[in-house]
């Protein structure tokens, strides 16, 4: 069944074109995610499908069949409202009959409740009460009664998500779902739940995320938004980057022909007279069109900066004995921790248990009421905070940054621009000239970002990065912290950022209790997750890293079980694929050569489908030999 049908939509802001001449379909059962950077139109995109936004040109068909709602980044409330009360706001059927049901129940009159039982039959509303109960609980919701005008940003958001979903179980008819950064504001448990809610329920979804293994549990379509267009990606996020280098590289073929006929073509623009027949104008027109291909920019500014940064003398930092309680809530109990020069440390928890609490103490923003703090003289902190980011609303973007530093400094004392960098962090030059307020929000997250790490820090201290952030800046962000030689502090719920960059996880586990992990996100939940299920020592994984007053009795290590001889056919196919895989590597090499020199579409997309055959093929061989192997 057809959602949404949409041919060729246009819409600009001013002088700046979001997208252009774009066609697109959502069917049944889609669960498509939206990748873009900030500002290329994606919340308004989403808009236009809700009807809150008229494109320039083009048409959006919806059925008239389906019912469209949004988990939007703006929530709309009465702050005199109990989230139950909120909750019951809900415009649907069977949420009317819970309503009429609950008035029933107080009733004098016996048709009343004839009636309500009635349309609680007629709707199915029995569970939807409990079910709206286990999702808020599920969003660590539980005071029902409190106003929704007492309630952080954060559980604002929890509260809206459960409303949402709520309204999908409470209508029994078609409905498409879509949601603008849903993860913010959640914490782990949080994120692992909702993806998988989402990914089994049968549902229709168009979703905007940064978190890459959300996207990946839970959408199967990639939509990409680059340079006015539309691009439509089957399967994960890799295969999407693996599409779009393959794009990338294609155009860069073709700008390299165009290049050489268009200084063919110049040489004999300027031989012409200026009397021209109605050839040579057809000449000139194709001209145009070559220059325009030959002059495109696919700079990705993939600089790899050595950093110049401020020296980091012995002493970097160091905590002992911390203790911090707040409002009769014990957040730290006893915390101590010695910091080291090029550490990335990652710090998890749930929301509420202490982690900006403690950003701040280290930072001296914040008292503590026992223990001592030993800063090394050389530390120049960088923090990106979760506030946001203070500026002049007429400032422009690149004064802002200018107002550093005209220069950033890299080491053997080069330099790079003010608008060089800028553009690292994918500020183009028309951006960088314009007022920070007519900035989006998500664009002045990334002004903010950058902010911090032109003062050229030598400890960064980040609180929740990539709320908001899209996820070509955070490819960037991740590429420079990987390159980063100081110290580094994250606070994240997102996984495979923390994967990507850190290499070592302070947990808070509440009552004041902090676990000190050697290893990545992904291995501390492995080892959780071991610890939870009771599991033998000698299974669980030997990574955490001992404090000085813990001590843990060895464990007998597992002796390994003795490898089982190949059979004489198993050595034959093992020989066999030795001999197949390098030369299938080198026919997906010889056309990968060739799709670089193509520009018609057709054979482009021949070339892709027999590269992914081929890729797929040698992904099977691979792990037949390994697995021979062991």
């Amino acid at each position: 069944m057809n959602y949404v049908t949409a041919e060729n939509l246009t819409k600009s802001y001013g002088l700046k074109v979001l997208f252009k001449d774009i066609t697109f379909n959502v069917n049944e059962g889609d669960k498509i995610a939206i990748v873009a950077k900030n500002g290329s139109g994606k919340s308004t995109l989403l808009k236009i499908l809700m009807g809150t936004e008229i494109a320039d040109s083009g048409t959006v068909v919806i059925n008239k069949d389906i019912q469209v709602v949004l988990f939007d980044q703006e929530i709309e409330f009465n702050s005199n409202l109990s989230i139950e009360e909120f909750m019951m706001t809900l415009d649907s059927a069977p949420i009317m009959a819970v309503k009429n049901y609950h008035h029933a129940l107080h009733s004098e009159n016996p048709d009343d409740m004839e009636k309500a039982l009635a349309e609680m039959e007629l709707h199915k509303a029995w569970d939807l009460e409990n079910e709206m109960k286990q999702i808020l609980s599920q969003l660590k919701i539980t005071d029902l009664e409190a106003k929704m005008g007492t309630l952080s940003g954060g559980q604002i958001k929890r509260v809206a998500l459960a409303k949402l979903l709520t309204e999908t179980r409470a209508e029994h008819r078609h409905i498409l779902m879509i949601m603008d950064e849903p993860t913010n504001h959640l914490d782990v448990e949080m994120v692992e739940w909702l993806e998988n809610y989402l990914s089994k329920a049968k549902i229709t979804l168009l979703l905007v995320t940064h978190d890459r293994y959300f996207l990946d549990a839970v959408c199967d379509i990639i939509w990409e938004m680059e340079d006015q267009n539309l691009y439509f990606h089957n399967g994960s996020y890799a295969t999407y980057l693996e599409n779009r280098m393959i794009r990338e590289d294609n155009l860069d073929a073709t700008i390299d022909k165009a290049n050489n006929l268009y200084r063919k073509e110049l040489e004999w623009m300027r031989r012409q007279p200026k009397a021209r027949t109605t050839k040579s104008k057809s000449r000139i027109g194709d001209f145009y069109e070559t220059e325009k291909v030959a002059k495109t920019d696919t700079r990705k500014q993939n600089l790899e900066l050595d950093f110049e940064m401020k020296r980091l003398g012995k002493k970097i930092l160091e905590l002992k004995n911390i203790d911090k309680s707040f409002g009769g809530k014990l957040l730290l109990k006893g915390f101590s921790y010695q910091f080291q020069r090029g550490e990335k440390v990652g710090i998890v928890g749930k929301n509420g248990a202490g982690k900006s609490t403690l950003l701040n103490i280290i930072q001296g923003l914040e008292p503590f009421d026992k223990g001592e703090i030993d800063t090394g003289e050389t530390i120049k902190f960088g923090y990106f905070a979760q506030k946001g980011l203070q500026y002049k609303e007429d400032q422009r973007v690149i004064d802002f940054i200018k107002d550093i530093s005209e220069n950033f400094p890299l080491a053997n004392g080069r330099t790079i621009s003010a608008s060089q960098f800028l553009r690292l962090f994918l500020f183009d030059d028309q951006t960088q000239y314009s007022p920070i307020s007519k900035l989006s929000g998500g664009e002045k997250r990334r002004l903010h970002l950058m902010y911090v790490l032109y003062q050229n820090p030598n400890f960064l201290i980040f609180d929740e990065p990539t709320n908001d952030l899209d996820l070509p800046t955070l490819t960037v962000l991740e590429n420079f912290l990987q390159q980063f030689q100081g110290s580094l502090i994250i606070v994240s719920h997102d996984r495979y950022f923390m994967d990507r960059i850190v290499d070592h996880v302070l947990a808070f586990e509440g009552d004041g209790k902090i676990k000190d992990f050697v290893g990545n996100f992904s291995e501390y939940r492995e080892n959780k997750s071991l610890e939870q299920n009771k599991k033998s020592p000698a299974d669980a994984v030997p990574a955490t890293k001992k404090t000085e007053n813990t001590q843990t009795p060895a464990t007998p290590v597992k002796a390994a079980p003795p490898k089982r001889k190949m059979s004489f056919k198993e050595q034959r196919e093992l020989e066999m694929i030795d001999k197949e895989i390098p030369v299938l590597e080198k026919k997906r090499s010889e056309i990968l050569e060739k799709l670089n020199s193509e520009s018609e579409y057709e054979k482009i997309a021949a070339f892709s489908a027999e590269i992914e055959a081929i890729s797929s093929q040698l992904e099977e061989m691979e792990l037949r030999w390994l697995e021979l192997q062991e």
